[in-house]
């Protein structure tokens, strides 16, 4: 079971293996790694938060830029552990915390203003924008909360702007060029800026 794993100088966590989209570009459907991680897939059950950090006494801090909230699946289908995780790495390391994430938080707990919760305890959100209107995004990602997933994401970024330092939209370049500059106006207006992946079929 692969918790901590690293990549491109940043230790990334691995919290979880749910998630509520299927994306078309997911690495998930290439392998289970990421370069020399391990599995990233849990055969049974998934960490605890003391788990993760009695994980953390195994790793030299000192050698790594950031600490990120991204594994095989969406990190905040688990947002108290994410919480917790976050609150103990604040007590070990002044590394940057970044997470991750889909932005669906809300309608993966099923309540408003998730992203609220994350004050104080991260410095960077970088959020999947990957489309520009609900129904394309339902077609990129496949969520399972169908087309009102769009405007889900869209509040949690706007949210998160008024209590992480950075937040940041993904688009992946599978989309088309027109699309891509449709996203890049949403986030104009929204004063969030906007990064372009290339497609990474398998690390």
């Amino acid at each position: 079971m692969t918790t901590l794993y690293e990549l491109e100088g940043s230790l990334y966590i691995n919290v979880t293996n749910k998630c509520p989209c299927a994306c078309v570009f997911c690495i998930r459907n290439n392998g289970d790694t990421i370069r020399e991680s391990g599995s990233l897939w849990f055969e049974e059950t998934e960490p605890t938060a003391g788990d993760i950090k009695t994980e953390f006494k195994n790793w030299d801090l000192t050698k790594f830029s950031s600490i990120v909230f991204c594994g095989y699946g969406e990190p905040l289908e688990r947002l108290d552990v994410v919480c917790d995780v976050a609150k103990y790495i604040r007590t070990i390391t002044n590394l940057p915390i970044r997470i991750n994430t889909n932005g669906l938080s809300d309608l993966i707990h099923g309540r408003e203003h998730t992203a609220l919760e994350l004050k104080g305890l991260v410095d960077a959100v970088s959020i999947s924008l990957n489309a520009p209107d609900a129904m394309s995004y339902q077609k990129v990602t496949n969520s399972c909360y169908g087309e009102k997933s769009f405007d889900a994401m869209l509040k949690f970024a706007a949210e998160c702007k008024t209590v992480v330092d950075k937040v940041t939209f993904t688009v992946v370049d599978v989309i088309s060029k027109a699309d891509i500059e449709r996203c890049q106006k949403i986030a104009d207006d929204m004063g969030i800026p906007l990064r372009v992946r290339e497609y990474v079929g398998q690390y």
